[in-house]
């Protein structure tokens, strides 16, 4: 009887364990590190702000006057062997030029829009327009000038001119449309190449004073002219710069561009008459004398600037993420 239990007994262990060998197996799943965050997207509209310094490349100015016409006083057989050194001194006393004495740099901050698409992963191409306005550009000059007249009886009698010149200039706003070519160095830092159109408003003044000295003041009086110049010229720039992505849809950039709005030049008139031979029985003005002159100024120059973009990735692909 003993023996029968025993044989039962062991009966049942084999029959549990063959039966446990046969249950299913369930695994955890096994734990994996979290997936990176998918690289930032660069392609999308943007708008943002920046601030920076500028400062003029060119700041010299050129006046250059000659005579254009005069009064019967001046018909050769009058004056014919001294006509042309008394016009001439004039010219050299109307004319000038040289470098301002002003601040040639000021600050400049503004906004900017663009679109950016990214492609073949680490470049990145774009079109951006900004507007700025500028302070502290005001660039000014006043210079004299003077010329003696030559020949026998002029340089006996001590005739000469001297002039009084002032010329200022500024730029008062300053805007590009400017496409953008860059390389990924890291998916976070864009560098980047830049260029396209500028366009500024340049002010630029001018005024003259001439006056006769010795007997040419007899029939020379003072000559007063000048021009007031203000409108928008159009250039180009190019530059390049930095962008970083420093939180998702913000970046920061720092930049440098050249602008060159080229050269401007304004027309003015100096007319210079006097009435003490009108007074002896001329009919007209017979000392008048009309000059005509043109102020040059290059209105070219530098920017070194920092910004933030929001970046607002409409129409941008939805990053892949793996799925376990």
């Amino acid at each position: 009887m003993k023996k029968i239990a025993l044989s039962v007994a062991a009966l049942a262990l084999s029959a549990g364990a063959a039966l446990a060998a046969d249950l299913p197996y369930r695994k955890g799943p096994p734990v994996l590190p979290p997936p990176p965050p998918p690289p930032p997207m660069w392609t999308g509209f943007y708008v943002g702000l920046n601030a920076g310094g500028t400062w003029a490349n060119s700041n010299q100015q050129v006046v250059a006057v000659g005579p254009v016409g005069a009064g019967p006083f001046w018909s050769p057989g009058i004056l014919n062997l001294e006509q042309a050194n008394y016009l001439g001194a004039f010219t050299l006393a109307a004319s000038g030029s040289g470098f301002n004495s002003g601040n040639n740099g000021g600050f400049i901050g503004g906004g900017q829009i663009g679109y950016n698409w990214q492609f073949y992963n680490s470049f990145v191409v774009g079109l951006e327009a900004d507007i700025q306005g500028i302070a502290g550009t005001n660039a000014s000059r006043t210079f004299a000038t003077g010329a003696a007249v030559p020949g026998v009886v002029g340089t006996a009698l001590g005739d000469s001119f001297a002039g009084i010149h002032s010329v200022r200039g500024s730029l008062d706003y300053l805007g590009t449309v400017r496409g953008r070519l860059g390389w990924l160095f890291t998916p976070t830092l864009l560098v980047y190449g830049t260029g396209g159109l500028a366009y500024g408003g340049v002010t630029l003044n001018y005024a003259s004073s001439v006056v006769p000295g010795g007997i040419t003041g007899l029939f020379m009086g003072p000559s007063f002219g000048g021009v007031n110049f203000s409108n928008t010229q159009v250039g180009w720039t190019a530059g390049g710069g930095l962008e970083w992505m420093f939180w998702p849809n913000w970046s920061a950039k720092v930049e440098y561009l050249y602008y060159d709005l080229g050269t401007v030049r304004q027309n003015f008139a100096l007319g210079s008459t006097d009435s003490t031979l009108q007074a002896l029985g001329f009919a007209v003005p017979a000392d008048s004398a009309i000059f005509g002159g043109q102020v040059r100024a290059r209105i070219n120059g530098n920017i070194v600037r920092a910004g933030v973009n929001y970046h607002f990735n409409w129409g941008a692909p939805a990053p892949v993420v793996a799925k376990y």
